[in-house]
């Protein structure tokens, strides 16, 4: 078992954010003697690459698209007046509009004004907006609209939120985000949502604004019913990386949220993380934590550890941003690869309730991420933070306890071999929410640079959807079939072989169970359909 590093050392291996009250402590990582300066070479490299990335090389070949998150938060950076122009009017435009609708000049026909806020996404058209929602909310004066989220193609979800919202659906403004217009959950969702507002007789489109490509099918809808408003998704920012585009903007704004200070925080840990320097860049020295921790092949997961409440949706966020980007079968020489690295997490002190126990003792197949706040609340020393016993435990709270947990679970992790990096941020705000989800973007650039791939595509995201196409393709054959002799019941192997699908048999099954159970087949005794 290894000894705890003293405390000097501690000292060498901390990482400070100045300007930003963050640290990054690496002392629980046993990180071999010289190993930063062997890896020296694929940083300048790296390095290289990502101000290629900033100044606007193509960064994804399938869609010969740039990649320009970093943008977002420094207009002046992009490669030309045009992109430098839209960001800016557009963020403009975002703040007017959430100014117009919480003074009221915009509101809905039947409500004095809007109180809720309903969000139509998936992946990162929904995480990124759900985190910063749920990190944020309520964190000084009362949010000033009620955040939900549809971000699934799940019935009873959708249903189960929209009951939720009841009576006040007169008085909720919908988003619907999707950068294409076809994708198919967003699609589902807003069909029901539409269908809730008819039911209600209400009016849709006046109370819905659009959050997507120019000219998307979702646009042409939106103009063709006459929505209430409509904000750009550029084709150069990608989803996992939209947090701070219209996508992540409009709602935070709309819920009362300070955007200015979330892309400021953003922008001042992009100036940190650009610099070429592996032993005064955060985002370097977290890539490289990767790259040692996992063998530079994704050998073991990482353990995302928030102890707050606030970041518990930080390991959800993560994993998308980490694991669309790193999870590749081909290098960019187009070598088989596997590349990758798995992300999963909790909260603390939960964890301490759920999975420490195989963290400390089962198998060694991750590392830790601690993240803590160093103040409990938003107003510290104003009496918020009691007392958990005066009189058994005098001057002790809740957050005492939650640091306590913290350090134990850190030592006794660390006693076993099992290394961690802790990141510390005195306060959570939208300044630090910015820089953390900022230094993790440069740190996910930097580490597929140092395993050669390319981070901003997604086949496999492409092929899962071309996958599910060809399912539903599937069903509206055998609907088909089956309709077409109403009086007659087949197997799902008798099926399979009629509609000329003779490998489908097991999903043919699949589809004829689903629907069955909701009861557009009947299941005949034998495990034979037929059409209703």
């Amino acid at each position: 078992m290894p000894d705890a590093p003293t405390y000097s050392q501690y000292k060498r291996s901390l990482c400070k954010c100045p300007g930003l009250n963050i640290t990054l402590d690496f002392s629980r990582l046993d990180m071999p003697r010289g190993f930063a300066a062997k890896m020296k070479p694929a940083f300048e490299q790296a390095f290289a690459a990502m101000s290629a990335l900033e100044a606007g090389a193509i960064a994804n070949p399938d869609e010969q698209r740039m990649v320009g998150h970093y943008w977002l938060r420094h207009a002046a950076l992009a490669p030309n007046a045009e992109i430098s122009g839209q960001i800016t009017q557009t963020f403009e435009r975002v703040k007017a509009f959430a100014a117009a609708v919480h003074n009221r000049s915009i509101k809905p026909p039947k409500a004095a004004r809007f109180t809720d806020l309903l969000l139509i996404g998936i992946g990162g058209s929904a995480l990124g907006p759900q985190l910063v929602a749920d990190a944020m909310g309520n964190l000084g004066p009362k949010d000033k609209l009620a955040v939900h989220f549809l971000d699934n193609t799940d019935p009873d979800g959708m249903l189960r939120t929209l009951k939720a919202i009841g009576s006040r659906l007169k008085a909720t403004l919908v988003l619907v985000v999707s950068k294409s217009g076809g994708t198919p959950e967003p699609r589902n969702a807003m069909v029901q949502t539409k269908a809730a507002f008819a039911d209600a007789g209400l009016d849709f489109a006046s109370q819905t604004v659009a959050i997507t490509g120019e000219g998307s099918q979702l646009d042409k809808v939106a103009v063709a019913e006459g929505w209430l408003e409509r904000f750009p998704m550029w084709d150069w920012v990608g989803g996992r990386t939209s947090i701070m585009a219209t996508v992540g903007l409009v709602p935070a704004a709309l819920q009362g949220i300070d955007i200015g200070k979330f892309l400021d925080g953003a922008a001042r840990m992009d100036a940190l993380t650009r610099t070429p320097s592996l032993s005064r860049n955060p985002a370097a020295q977290l890539a490289l934590a990767w790259y040692h921790a996992t063998d530079g092949k994704g050998d073991k997961a990482m353990v995302m550890l928030p102890y707050k409440d606030r970041l518990l949706l930080v390991s959800r966020y993560l994993q998308q941003l980490v694991m669309e980007s790193l999870g590749k079968k081909h290098d960019l020489d187009g070598n088989v690869v596997h590349q990758g690295i798995s992300v999963y997490g909790n909260k603390g002190s939960t964890d301490q309730h759920a999975y420490v126990q195989q963290l400390r003792d089962g198998v060694h197949d991750f590392f830790v991420t601690f993240i803590q706040v160093l103040e409990d609340t938003a107003r510290p020393g104003k009496g918020l933070e009691a007392q958990v016993d005066p009189k058994k435990e005098p001057g002790v709270t809740g957050g005492d306890y939650l640091l306590g947990f913290m350090l134990g679970t850190r030592a006794a992790l660390y006693e076993e071999g099992r290394e961690s990096i802790t990141i510390t941020l005195r306060r959570l705000n939208t300044q630090s929410l910015g820089a953390l989800i900022a230094m993790y973007e440069r740190a996910v650039g930097l580490y597929a640079s140092l395993v050669n791939v390319n981070a901003y595509h997604q086949p496999g995201v492409e092929a899962g959807k071309k996958a599910a196409a060809d399912v539903l393709g599937l069903q509206a054959t055998l609907l088909k079939h089956l309709r077409g002799h109403p009086a007659a019941a087949f197997t799902a192997e008798a099926l399979s072989e009629a509609i000329g699908q003779p490998d489908a048999a097991e999903t043919i099954y699949h589809l004829a169970e689903h629907l069955a159970a909701n009861k557009r087949f009947v299941l005949k005794k034998g495990g034979k359909y037929q059409a209703i």
